[in-house]
């Protein structure tokens, strides 16, 4: 850290609260310009300006003086990723199965965080005035597929914004137990920690306010006798959604560890195959790009593992 700071001066149109204008104009999303603002780095004609919902008039000057971005508490390490999309905003990314997203216990590095530092060197402008990849939503250790991550703080807001109104697209393929019947429906459950077990979720009685509203909308794909393929597509974005919904109407995933148990007649396949995981890809993204407007959209074929589960029981059906 050498202590530069660089500095956005302009002048403002006018009709706007403060904290939108200044966001507008510099680039920065409206919770870094209130911090700048409460550290006295944010001056209008000169002076500090601490009241975010102040409307200045057509033709106010402004000043901010952005410290430079603290690095990372995670080192950067290279490890190998699939790039879908990237652009100076933000990056796509095909996650493997087995790859943490974020640093936490147990798992301090080798996580896509440290991959994205190694790959964006130099790319990223400080997440809330931090040198890192905007995580705006995260797929389970064991679950592949599809992720955005934010690269610039004001395409951080846009995204995580999307996520919040659930304009978001996604959609998850997830081999399951049995045969869904009806073949569609949605599920729509609040989720939070189980009673019974704290390091599971749980579908919860609407009133338990530790619940979180959750929905999710399956349909069959293909029938496979003992089990199915499904499309899940998420209206919102809780912790294991797909897993806990598809278990709470009898069709636990298959491989997965946590929330269902396999049919007997399938666990030998299970175990020729060394499936140990959940059996669920993120398939479909999609979003309009926080800075560009642009309606963008991904898809990601089956890995291996789940390509080749799908082989064996069509085989066995």
């Amino acid at each position: 850290m050498n202590g530069e700071e660089s500095i956005i001066s302009g002048a403002l149109p006018g009709g706007e609260r403060l904290d939108k204008a200044l966001s507008l104009a510099s680039g920065l999303s409206r919770e870094r310009i209130k911090a700048l603002m409460g550290e006295g780095r944010v001056l209008l004609n000169g002076k500090p300006a601490s009241q975010a919902s102040l409307k200045p008039d057509a033709g106010t000057t402004f000043e901010i003086r952005v410290p430079e971005a603290a690095p990372a508490e995670a080192v950067a390490q290279d490890i190998p990723l699939s790039v879908v999309y990237e652009d100076e905003y933000l990056i796509v990314i095909d996650k493997p199965a087995g790859l943490v997203v974020h640093p936490a216990a147990g798992n301090l590095d080798g996580t896509l965080v440290n991959a994205l530092l190694h790959h964006c060197q130099g790319q990223l402008s400080g997440i809330g005035g931090v040198v890192r990849p905007g995580i705006v939503h995260r797929i389970d250790k064991e679950t592949s597929g599809l992720l955005v991550v934010a690269k610039t703080d004001k395409a951080h807001e846009g995204l995580a914004k999307q996520f919040a109104d659930h304009s978001i697209h996604r959609a998850y393929l997830a081999v399951v137990g049995g045969v869904p019947k009806p073949p569609s429906g949605t599920v729509s459950g609040h989720i939070g920690r189980s009673d019974h077990d704290r390091k599971k979720m749980a579908v919860l009685h609407p009133l338990n306010k530790r619940g979180k509203h959750a929905v999710t909308h399956y349909r069959l794909v293909e029938a496979l006798g003992l089990a199915s393929l499904v499309e899940c597509q998420l209206e919102t974005g809780r912790t294991h959604q797909v897993r806990v919904h598809m278990s709470s109407i009898g069709h636990p995933l298959l491989g997965d560890p946590v929330y269902g148990r396999n049919p007997q007649r399938l666990r030998p396949i299970l175990t020729q195959l060394h499936f140990a995981r959940q059996a669920l890809h993120a398939a479909e993204l999609g979003f309009i790009h926080p800075v560009t407007g642009e309606a963008l959209s991904f898809a990601s074929a089956l890995p291996a593992d789940m390509a080749g589960l799908l082989v064996e029981l069509r085989n066995q059906s």
